[in-house]
């Protein structure tokens, strides 16, 4: 199955020099995890919009056997558990994908 997380920056990381150390190790992590599940075949696609910070999001398309398995799949992203970001899960489904 398909599933589809979107993931928003918590309000203090919305201006750039409320960023710490920390803030970007959690962002270098999340970015890593993701390069490594589309190296398995796990991740279909993630990126984020270019607009304003309040207004920006992000989204990992990804595969999962179940509703369980994916949820724990967004929980265990490291921006997500560490709390930078918020994530919600849906159920999707890829119609069209590029060649």
């Amino acid at each position: 199955m398909e599933f589809i997380y979107v993931l928003k920056l918590i309000p203090r990381l919305f201006k750039e020099e409320n960023w710490t150390a920390e803030d970007e190790n959690f962002v270098t992590a999340h970015f890593e995890r993701l390069k490594t599940f589309r190296d398995q075949g796990t991740v279909i696609l993630a990126g984020r919009t270019l607009n304003e910070e309040e207004h920006a999001f992000g989204i990992v398309v990804f595969e999962a056997e179940n509703e369980e398995e994916a949820e724990e799949f967004m929980k265990e992203d490291p921006a997500v558990k560490n709390g930078i970001m918020t994530g919600e899960l849906y159920p999707y489904r890829v119609a069209l994908l590029k060649e």
